[in-house]
Formats: C-alpha cells, sequence, structure tokens
C-alpha cells in the first residue's frame, strides 16, 4: 500500500487544501440552492401534492446516499482524482437537465442521479482532504474544510429566495450549473493524495460484503448524525413553509444568515478544543444547544425567537458534523478511511434523506410547532446514545502520526 500525500507534515494550509475547499463550496452551493427550493418548484411547476413535492426534494439525498453505499469501496480502485473529475462532471450535466425537464417522473429521476454525482464526489474529496491534514490537527482541519459547507447554508437559501423571486426557476438553475461548472474546472487543477490498494485488497476487489461497504469502527458514531441528519432534515425542508405560516418569511431568511455565522466562529476554536480535550467536550454542549434551538422554533414563533433559534442550531448542529465526523475517521483503520468517511455520510444522508417523507407525514397532525418540538426531545435523546456508542470512553484521541 502506497499513499502519496505528505501526511507526516505538520502542514495544514497548502494550495490543495484551499482549492478543495472552494470545489466543495461550489458543490454544497448547488445542494443547498436546490433543496431549499425545490420542493415549492415541484408544486408550482407541477402542482405536485405535499408528499410528492417532498420526494421531488428527497430524492437527491436518496441518490446520494445509494452512491456513498459503494463509493467508500471502490474509492480508491478508480482514483481519487479520477472519480471527483468524472462524477463532477455527471454534476454540471445533470445540473443543466433540470432547464428542459417537463414532466415531474422525469424531474424525480434527475434529482436522484444527480444526488448520486453528489454522493460520489462528496465522499472521493472528503476522504481525500482527510490525507491532506496533518493527523494531530484533524479536528481543526475538517471543521475549517467545513467551512465551504457552512458558507453554502447560508449563501445557497438566500440566492435560491432571490433568484426566484426576482427572476425566475429557470434563473436559479441557470446559476446552479454555472457554479457547478466552476467546481469541475478547479477539481481538474486539484492534486489529491492517492491511496494504491494492496494486491489482497484488488483480489477482493469485487465482494461486496456489507462490511466492505460499511466500516464498523465507523458505525456506531454515524449512528448520532443519522438521527441529527433526520432532525436537522425538519430545519433545511419546512422553514420557510413554518416561517410563511407564521408571517415571519423575512426571519427564515435571517436564520441561515445567523446560522452560517456561528458555524463559521465556531469551527475556528472548537476543532482546537476538540484536539486537546477531547470528543465529549464538544459533541455534549452542541447536542444540548442543537435540542435547544429546535425548542426555540416549537415554542417562540417570533422573529427574535427565530434568529435566536439559527444561532443554537448552528452551534449545535453545525459544530456537532465536523466533531463527529473526525471522530468517525480516527477510529477507523488508515487504509479503510474512505469506506469511513462513505459510512458516516451515508447514515447522514439517510437521516437528511429520509426526515422530509416521514416529517411530511407528521405535520398535518402535529402542525409545525409539534414538529420542531418532537425533534427537539429526539435530539435531546442522542446524548444518551453518544454516550453509549462513544462518549463513555473519556478520553482525548491521540492520533498516529
Amino acid at each position: 500500500m502506497t499513499i502519496d500525500s505528505g501526511e507526516d507534515s505538520r502542514r495544514l494550509w497548502s494550495g490543495s487544501f484551499v482549492l478543495a475547499i472552494v470545489t466543495n463550496l461550489c458543490m454544497s452551493m448547488v445542494f443547498y440552492l436546490l433543496m431549499t427550493s425545490m420542493a415549492l418548484y415541484a408544486v408550482d411547476r407541477f402542482s405536485a401534492s405535499d408528499s410528492t413535492a417532498g420526494l421531488a426534494s428527497s430524492s437527491f439525498l436518496i441518490g446520494a446516499l445509494v452512491a456513498r453505499i459503494f463509493a467508500g469501496k471502490f474509492l480508491d480502485f478508480v482514483g481519487r482524482r479520477r472519480t471527483l473529475a468524472l462524477s463532477l462532471a455527471v454534476f454540471v450535466l445533470m445540473s443543466a437537465l433540470y432547464l428542459p425537464v417537463g414532466d415531474l417522473t422525469l424531474l424525480i429521476l434527475v434529482r436522484f442521479v444527480h444526488g448520486v454525482a453528489f454522493g460520489t464526489g462528496n465522499t472521493a474529496i472528503t476522504a481525500s482532504v482527510i490525507r491532506l491534514i496533518p493527523a494531530a490537527r484533524r479536528s481543526e482541519g475538517i471543521g475549517y474544510f467545513g467551512i465551504s459547507s457552512t458558507l453554502s447554508t447560508a449563501a445557497g437559501p438566500f440566492l435560491a429566495v432571490l433568484l426566484a423571486d426576482r427572476a425566475d426557476y429557470s434563473a436559479l438553475f441557470w446559476f446552479s450549473a454555472a457554479c457547478s461548472l466552476v467546481g469541475l474546472i478547479l477539481a481538474l487543477f486539484l492534486r489529491l493524495p492517492e491511496r494504491t490498494p494492496t494486491p489482497e485488497e484488488r483480489e477482493r476487489m469485487w465482494r461486496l460484503r456489507l462490511s466492505d461497504m460499511v466500516d464498523p469502527a465507523a458505525l456506531p458514531i454515524a449512528t448520532l448524525m443519522l438521527v441529527a441528519g433526520f432532525a436537522y432534515s425538519g430545519v433545511l425542508t419546512f422553514l420557510g413553509s413554518y416561517a410563511a405560516s407564521e408571517d415571519l418569511s423575512t426571519a427564515a431568511g435571517g436564520f441561515f444568515l445567523v446560522y452560517a455565522v456561528v458555524v463559521l466562529l465556531s469551527r475556528l476554536v472548537m476543532g482546537r478544543i476538540q484536539d486537546s480535550r477531547g470528543d465529549n467536550a464538544v459533541v455534549y454542549p452542541t447536542l444540548l444547544s442543537f435540542a435547544f434551538g429546535l425548542l426555540l422554533l416549537a415554542v417562540a414563533p417570533s422573529a427574535l425567537g427565530v434568529l435566536v433559534a439559527g444561532a443554537f442550531v448552528g452551534f449545535g448542529f453545525g459544530a456537532l458534523l465536523p466533531s463527529t465526523q473526525a471522530i468517525a475517521v480516527t477510529e477507523a483503520p488508515a487504509p479503510r478511511v474512505g469506506t469511513a468517511t462513505s459510512t458516516f455520510y451515508l447514515l447522514l444522508d439517510a437521516g437528511t434523506g429520509l426526515g422530509p417523507l416521514l416529517l411530511g407525514v407528521l405535520i398535518p397532525f402535529a402542525g409545525f410547532r409539534g414538529m420542531y418540538l418532537v425533534l427537539a426531545i429526539i435530539v435531546l435523546a442522542a446524548a444518551p446514545l453518544y454516550h453509549r456508542v462513544h462518549g463513555h470512553k473519556h478520553y482525548v484521541r491521540r492520533f498516529q502520526v
């Protein structure tokens, strides 16, 4: 086995690391642009029902979930740079295909394939970036890399509303295609550390056992993100509708802005805290903050309440994601970092993708406020889950440098 990277270097910032951040920003921007607008587009354009509109939105994540099942295993056989370039080429094509689509079933199919491209490309770039980060600064580096996703959580929904309202959905799709193309061009200049599979791994290449597609070491902490992703899907998919029903549409845009600012600030410090004081010092506070933010949405439907909720959800879910990802890749053996990465995002996507479907069934009975109350309780209950799967170990992680 060989790994072409400066893995022993203590240097974090490099040209490849910065380029990877910007490439991921382009991919994430398209994800949030379309995820926050697709359900409404399906209703406006095709008169879709609420459940079908939810499927049009979540089929992207279902595609990403399917891709991650296989991406982790075959990533090193195909090549990380090649996988990223090919997936981004499909990503550009699917972004452009929204424009001529005139059928709801075809729209769902495009969304699914678009999600497959996203899941494959995101797994490739994330697994590769981990190799660019010095092991002793892993939580810090992953936090910085995640800033690209953070910026898109604010800019994506904002631009989606702006383009759909002041222009039309065609402008939104053109912008998404252009952003995807920029990501593809940048990826062509990106040098990623490649890992050469061993002869034994090549012999087992076509063996598709569960352990070949899901990393057992990363699975316990990934279950926590299954729950967290499910809860966050209630914000990502339904906050706009909830805010409109309470005459708080402007505050909904402010929610994502506050969310992004708080996540950005938290990632400047939380990674360092995790590297020095251990996982529990970060995970427990973020879970409590996430639950409290959801509770505020349930009991304080006002402009101020929505903005304050954005701050608590930002510190909660926004800081929880890179922290648990660092745990997942650290728990896994070095040769299985790609599989660990796909396992982590597989369960995160499963929660985020299935959430809109299940919560769409709950909303007619409990209302939006009741839904957010239920989600707050679920996130609070995730703290004992974390203790069971990882938190009871009570140690400061020691990295193999």
